[in-house]
């Protein structure tokens, strides 16, 4: 399974449930009991403990990451993997993830053991990476972003576009039942005045260390050496026009990715 930072956690994660009308189907008003499977840095907790009046524990295999969530959302934490939970069976009322089936292999097997330890509801909260758009006011930025986005998802072995549609074949492999998905817009933008994360990404892109860290993956699909190395020279070059832009004040970036609250009863 992939491995992510603290940082990227929360930077990609900021504001995303600031609407909260995608989990209604969760019916956290009336939880005793509820578990964030991957809780990572603890967003996605910290909202169900605000919604909730019952308990909420999260559960990672990253200890760091743990460590982060205890403070920031003030919860439970226990360190865990998704395939094998430390509990016993029907112990809490609502599981719960986000963006962790499509960082694994058989997220069936996962959702499985969700059930196990679920003696009401399951929930996901599950992307379609093929269907980010990016728009910016560096011209080449979008068309990059494609770019990428395509080689990356040819080469990553997972099934990252698992979206709705995915996690309901998994719910339903699991033995869930009647299940309903909602679709959630998670839209983050770049303007002025900028945040220190939005001007150490502007240098991670013009210093090509934004794609490098993606190089294997990139690798693993269709893309050559050489395309590789030609795909980096251009985002190179539209990282230092970001900079330049971002010097001026000019520059303006949106990125809009679909998720999906898929939610099936025990």
């Amino acid at each position: 399974m992939r491995q992510f930072s603290a940082d990227y956690l929360r930077d990609t994660r900021r504001g995303m449930w600031d609407d909260r009308e995608a989990l209604s189907g969760l019916r956290l008003d009336s939880r005793e009991r509820v578990l964030d499977v991957g809780c990572g840095t603890g967003e996605l907790s910290g909202v169900l403990a605000e919604e909730t009046p019952g308990e909420v524990v999260g559960a990672d295999a990253d200890p760091d990451l743990l460590a982060v969530a205890r403070e920031q959302a003030g919860i439970e934490t226990v360190a865990a993997d998704a395939l094998r939970l430390p509990f016993p069976d029907d112990c809490f009322d609502l599981v719960v993830c986000q963006a962790l089936l499509i960082n694994l292999p058989d997220p069936a097997a996962a959702v499985a053991e969700f059930r196990r330890v679920s003696s009401d509801l399951v929930a996901a909260v599950e992307p379609d990476n093929a269907a980010v758009s990016v728009e910016s006011t560096v011209a080449a930025e979008s068309d990059l972003a494609g770019r990428a986005r395509r080689a990356y998802l040819r080469g990553v072995e997972t099934d990252v576009t698992l979206g709705g549609e995915g996690t309901r074949e998994a719910f339903a492999a699991a033995g869930l039942s009647e299940a309903t998905t909602r679709r959630h817009v998670h839209a983050r933008t770049v303007e002025p005045p900028y945040a220190e994360r939005d001007l150490r990404a502007a240098r991670r892109k013009a210093s090509g260390e934004a794609l490098a860290d993606d190089r294997a993956t990139l690798l693993a699909g269709d893309l050559s050496a050489a395309e590789y190395d030609d795909l980096r020279t251009d985002w190179r070059e539209m990282g230092r026009a970001v900079v330049e832009q971002m010097r001026a004040g000019e520059y303006r970036r949106a990125e809009v990715v679909p998720f999906y609250v898929t939610v099936g009863s025990v």
